[in-house]
């Protein structure tokens, strides 16, 4: 990133962040009955997930390759339902996309205070995680833009990150939800009702 855009980037993450509660423990989850509403929650909440991949690297062709990953689908208070993230090529993960592009991607609420809050632990259903069925497909033009700016905002080391490494911007294309934030097993949410539910509460 150039010199004269970082400073605009930095600003940009400190208004962003100054729209977050100071501790998690103020935010409130949404409803159990509003299960495709709760999984945009926890999606716009969380910051990183872990990604599995079909893997193509020996010892382990063919076998489930689970690896952590930043994502963004949006600066805080602007959700777009969509995980962007920042790859590279060079990555092990990402070499297993060229071959495969399917993927699935889990997130929880563990990653933030809520669950230790309420004593809950990362396995329970009653911290809420959502698992993402789809592929990861690269992304240019505007969208291109809105992921750098989703991204860069809530990873500002991102903008650092080594340019020989060929970065590029892509997004998890959903084809399937489940949801997992109460007692009586996992629940299911097609991609339409999903990007229909806002992860924030109407007043």
């Amino acid at each position: 990133m150039s010199a004269l855009l970082r400073p605009a980037v930095l600003l940009l993450l400190g208004l962003s962040l100054a729209v977050l509660p100071a501790s998690s423990s103020r935010f409130r989850i949404p409803p159990h009955d509003q299960v495709a509403r709760m999984a945009r929650f926890v999606a716009h909440r969380c910051d990183w997930a872990s990604m599995a991949t079909v893997s193509t690297h020996p010892p382990v062709v063919g076998q489930p390759f689970s690896n952590v990953f930043s994502v963004s689908d949006g600066p805080p208070g602007t959700s777009s339902g969509v995980p962007y993230l920042y790859l590279t090529r060079m990555e092990v993960s990402v070499q297993d996309l060229q071959v495969n592009p399917q993927a699935s991607l889990s997130m929880s609420l563990a990653q933030t205070d809520y669950c230790r809050q309420q004593g809950f632990d990362p396995q329970s259903p009653l911290c809420a995680h959502i698992i993402l069925s789809g592929s990861v497909l690269q992304v240019n033009g505007t969208e291109e833009e809105f992921a750098r700016k989703s991204l860069f905002v809530r990873h500002p080391e991102m903008i650092d990150w080594p340019t020989d490494h060929n970065w590029f911007f892509a997004k998890f294309n959903i084809t399937q939800v489940w949801v997992l934030d109460y007692f009586g097993g996992v629940k299911t949410v097609s991609p339409e009702e999903y990007f229909q539910a806002t992860p924030f509460k109407h007043h």
